[in-house]
């Protein structure tokens, strides 16, 4: 995909908007619930962090990719959590205030930790992958600084609207998640269709890898926060979390910052598929199961939500 208007203007305004969007949903103490629930809010940013970029890894190696699909992949390693993971946690029962905080802690945390898995992705693949020395050069805080201007700035501006018009963020929520979804759409429709032939040519190996770092993060979320003795809803938010990436920027970062549009493509497919497992882990645990151990707890839950609102308003 060719440096245009598109990757240069169109994409980051996109993700630019869907952050603003997000920013809406969340208030300052979104922040400050990590020091209510440090156990659970570890666990969760562990799996983000730290083992989801290592899983990615030790995939690239058994599936054998090549270079630059692997370098694709880290990227969508490195990304956070974005809405989507938010909203499959809430159909699916889980701790949605939980979701939100990681969402939040784990979207500004990536601000410094994506360039550096993705420089040492590059530097690592670099030689066989055909991308440009410039992308290995490019010095971190430049990239850090377009992180900042397409994540933290708007979620920052949503978070100001939220503080000082209540009512308006509220009205806006639902048309935010649905335009939030809809340039989702777009921006996967632009990636497919200006990388056919790559898809096309990397696909069955792709959906494989893609579906099993998917699968293998969401697997090692749940087992590790109920090894660690977290209760069923938080065990469900911390898989959502480690599993459900924010594609939209893995999109973004590769087509706007580093300029390699091949590199969207494993971004691209995994977003696919995590729609799959997503919708699958919905309908589980929000309409199979229900345990009563979740169904209880989300009145609760509701409650939480609504006085933390009643709280940004004061």
């Amino acid at each position: 995909m060719e440096e245009s208007i598109l990757t240069s203007v169109l994409l980051p305004l996109s993700l630019f908007v869907i952050m603003l969007g997000l920013g809406l949903s969340l208030v300052v103490d979104d922040f400050k619930r990590v020091l209510v629930q440090p156990r659970a809010a570890a666990v969760g940013l562990t799996n983000q962090i730290i083992l989801l970029p290592l899983i990615a890894f030790g995939l690239v190696m058994a599936f054998g990719l090549d270079p630059m699909m692997a370098v694709g992949l880290m990227l969508i390693a490195a990304c956070p959590g974005g809405a989507t993971s938010n909203l499959i946690t809430f159909v699916s029962r889980g701790d949605t205030a939980l979701s939100i905080t990681l969402t939040a802690i784990s979207g500004t945390i990536t601000i410094f930790t994506i360039p550096m898995i993705l420089i040492f992705s590059i530097g690592y693949f670099e030689p066989a992958a055909g991308i440009e020395a410039e992308a290995i050069e490019a010095p971190v805080g430049d990239i850090i600084a377009q992180l900042v201007a397409i994540t933290a700035v708007p979620v920052t501006i949503g978070m100001l609207i939220r503080r000082f018009k209540p009512d308006f963020a509220d009205k806006m929520d639902k048309p935010a998640r649905i335009g939030s979804a809809a340039i989702f759409i777009f921006v996967l429709a632009v990636v497919i269709l200006g990388n056919t032939d790559v898809i096309r040519e990397h696909f069955l190996a792709l959906s494989g890898v893609t579906l099993a770092l998917n699968v293998a993060t969401m697997t090692v979320g749940f087992a590790t926060a109920r090894l660690l003795s977290l209760d069923m809803r938080q065990a469900i938010t911390v898989s959502i979390e480690s599993g459900i990436q924010n594609g939209t920027l893995a999109i973004v970062v590769a087509t706007s910052i580093v300029n390699v549009g091949a590199l969207a493509v494993p971004g691209g497919i995994y977003s696919l598929l995590m729609f799959v497992t997503g919708g699958l882990v919905m309908f589980y645990f929000g309409i199979i199961t229900a345990p009563a151990e979740l169904a209880d707890d989300l009145d609760k839950d509701k409650s939480d939500e609504e006085g933390e609102k009643q709280t940004s308003r004061d």
